[in-house]
């Protein structure tokens, strides 16, 4: 997916110790989501993050509040949040933000390490 946005429209880029600030200190303000499928998520996760499997369900964030909820069984997050994206390396983190912002985001980040680096650093899992 190629996007062609202006500046105020591009994601936050995250490293392992800006997640680390997130998970120590968590805020209601903002969302941790893994987009790995289910099984993936199953064998570990960042702390408190959510699992909206980005390649199986590319529309989730453009369901209503209803059919997310009925599908994933947790309330689809806000608009107004920030949401912190990532997954095993990076590629399907990136995706889901810009489909993030192109379904209405406004405060997107990307954890660009992603589990392979939250792994690796000795996150807490």
């Amino acid at each position: 997916i190629r996007c062609h946005s202006s500046s105020s429209s591009t994601s936050k880029v995250y490293d392992y110790e800006g997640v680390k600030e997130i998970v120590s200190n968590p805020a209601e303000s903002t969302l941790i989501i893994d987009v790995r499928e289910p099984h993936e998520y199953e064998q570990g996760f960042i702390p408190a993050a959510l699992n909206i499997p980005i390649v199986s369900q590319p529309d989730a964030l453009f369901l209503s509040p209803e059919e997310f909820e009925d599908k994933f069984g947790f309330q689809k997050p806000p608009i107004g949040k920030h949401v912190v994206f990532y997954c095993k390396a990076g590629v399907r983190s990136s995706s889901a933000a810009q489909l993030a912002l192109q379904a209405g985001y406004e405060s997107v980040g990307e954890y660009r390490g992603s589990w392979l680096d939250w792994e690796k650093q000795g996150g807490q899992v």
